[in-house]
């Protein structure tokens, strides 16, 4: 009895790249779901915010892996990864094509990659003492410990530094010695967005979140979750948090919010290109080009 692999596909890019209209452009012509692979969209009440598929766009097609638990309940890397295995396997056995859509390359990698990932849940004491260092003494700390990591974390990624100096004081192995590899057995194709205006969508849809009511959205958040909740901390949220405060003005706002999205999606690039090997969809017709790659692939 011979065994067929079954077939994964993947759309990755950067924030505001048009993942969601493209990939429900594709959903419906191939007639499957959608696994939305986003660090941020598995949280409740956190719609605009992050760019979270409207009612509408989750009603024509139907997407896994959204609004599955409180903000004030963080869900880890290794805890999605067990979460979105299990429900890609699901459609797998309904005999629907998998399709995982997402731009956090972390949470995307740990799925199609299958590496391991320690199961550390926070250290809310240790956090604390590690945000009262400066950036360049937790980095110190890090190449003490765990020099491959500083190889791998932008310098300036300080919750990234944090969460591997959390990983080594608690297990006392450095992340770079836990991460083992275990890819699942599927045949995946990757298909990437990269455009070539990214800027100007990244101005558009900031404007446009602040317009739709990020800032209310915001004190939503912070009435039934306080003023601390760690998540608040994400750019677009910490920027209407700050608006709220009267630190700043909603154009400020808008200007800040902007800027720190573009250096974060320049960063997402970086990663997609080293970390991954996606076929780069033509900009002229994605569509059309997704569909070729597609039929092409599932032969």
């Amino acid at each position: 009895m011979s065994y067929h692999q079954p077939n994964v596909i993947v759309l990755i890019g950067a924030t505001a790249s048009g993942k969601t209209e493209l990939a429900i452009e594709i959903a419906e012509y191939f007639k499957t779901h959608i696994h939305n692979i986003d660090s941020r969209q598995i949280y409740k009440y956190m719609d605009i915010g992050t760019a979270k598929p409207s009612k509408n766009q989750q009603k024509k097609i139907k997407h896994f892996l959204i609004d599955i638990e409180l903000p004030i309940n963080p869900i880890n890397v290794k805890q999605f990864q067990e979460i979105a295995k299990k429900s890609v396997q699901k459609e797998i056995n309904q005999n629907y094509l998998p399709f995982l859509v997402g731009g956090s390359g972390l949470y995307m990698n740990s799925i199609i990659k299958g590496f391991f990932i320690p199961d550390v849940p926070p250290q809310n004491y240790l956090r604390e003492q590690l945000e009262e260092l400066s950036q360049d003494e937790r980095w110190e700390l890090l190449k003490s410990c765990d020099p491959i990591s500083t190889k791998k974390i932008n310098f300036a990624d300080h919750i990234r530094t944090i969460r591997a100096l959390e990983v080594f004081y608690v297990t006392g192995k450095p992340t770079s010695a836990q991460k083992v590899q275990n890819p699942p057995e599927w045949r995946i194709l990757e298909l990437g967005l990269d455009r070539d205006d990214l800027k100007e969508r990244i101005l558009f849809r900031t404007k446009n979140m602040f317009l739709s009511g990020l800032v209310e959205e915001t004190e939503n958040l912070i009435s039934q979750f306080g003023s601390a909740l760690p998540i608040l901390k994400t750019i677009g949220y910490r920027e209407a948090s700050d608006v709220i405060n009267n630190h700043l003005t909603i154009d400020k706002a808008i200007e800040l919010t902007t800027t720190k999205t573009i250096q974060f999606a320049k960063r997402q690039k970086t990663w997609f290109r080293n970390k991954n090997n996606p076929i780069w969809l033509n900009n002229k017709n994605l569509l059309k080009d997704a569909i070729i790659r597609i039929e092409s692939f599932l032969g």
